[in-house]
This record gives C-alpha cells, structure tokens and sequence, in this order.
C-alpha cells in the first residue's frame, strides 16, 4: 500500500490546486473553428464551444438531422446551451467553467479525457470513448461531469422545437 508523509500529500495538494489554476488561466478565449457571429454569446466562449460542439455531436449522432442541417442543428445546440448557462446561478456556472477550463487544457484532457487533440479535431470515436469512460466511471466527479454535459446538450436540443417532431411531440399545449 502506498503510504504518504504529510509532507508529500501536501505537495500533491499544492501541485493539484496549481494545475487546476493553470488550466483555469489558459482557457482560450481566440477564435477557432466553431465560427457563429451572428449569435452573441453570454456564457460560452470560443473554445466551449468546440467542446460543447463535439460532446453535442456525439450524444446527438442519432438525432441530429445529416447533410447541410447538421451543422445549422449543432449550432442551436451550443446556442441552446449557452442560453441554458446564462439562465444558472453563478456558483453553477463556475462550476461548468471549471470543468470545461479541464477539458479544454491539453494535458488535462488527454489525462482526464484520453483526447489529445483539440475538440474541433476530435474523432468522433475518441468522444463517444471518453463520453462512455466517464457515464460508467467509479470515479463520481467523472460522472457528475458527464451528467452535466449530458444535461446541457440534451436541455438545449430538446428544448428546441425543431427536434421536436422526430420524438411525436406535438409541443406545449395551447392555452386558451
């Protein structure tokens, strides 16, 4: 069994809260290559976007239309999340910055994730891998990272009407 000094778990304490302030730090606010100015966005920047448009393509592969709409359809799902976020309270979306800022630094993500090339580089496969790595992990900070993932994408895909005819539902009903 591995036995630490006190010494030693403080370092590893230090060197931890370190790397999570690093990665807070670097996330990028540069343009990349999810391109949508004619939106404003409130809560996403550039580069949660490209995670948020990866992790929305691959939860959504099955239910998000082919062809040209594909890319109109992921842009209403980053759209949808941002104006998901925007309407949380602070602490929450710090706490969605913060695991985003993991996601989107390098080694973080190749360490946390296993994707080591950006997210608008990502394979598809790589995502579904660490989608899956982290639903079924022992790990409960993993999964309560994927839940919130998956709770965003599917809040802003859902909650758009133009999904709403592949799942038969007719919309809100009237009120008279």
């Amino acid at each position: 069994m591995l036995s630490l000094s006190r010494r030693e778990l403080i370092r590893t304490g230090i060197a931890g809260s370190a790397l999570l302030a690093l990665a807070a730090c670097t996330r990028s606010n540069a343009p990349n290559a999810f391109d949508d100015s004619a939106y404003r966005y409130r809560a996403l920047s550039p580069a949660d976007r490209e995670l948020i448009g990866a992790v929305g393509a691959a939860m959504l592969a099955g239910a998000l239309p082919t062809g040209t709409d594909h890319r109109a359809a992921l842009v209403q799902v980053v759209r949808g999340v941002d104006v998901a976020m925007s309407g949380l309270t602070p602490h929450v979306v710090t706490e969605l910055h913060q695991l985003f800022g993991l996601l989107e630094f390098p080694p973080a993500r190749a360490i946390a994730a296993g994707v080591w090339s950006d997210w608008s580089r990502a394979s598809p496969r790589d995502v579904v891998r660490f989608l899956t790595r982290w639903r079924f992990s022992g790990v409960a900070l993993y999964r309560n990272g994927y839940q919130a993932l998956h709770q965003l994408v599917m809040a802003a895909w859902y909650g758009h009407a133009a999904s709403w005819s592949a799942i038969d539902y007719p919309g809100p009903p009237r009120l008279s």
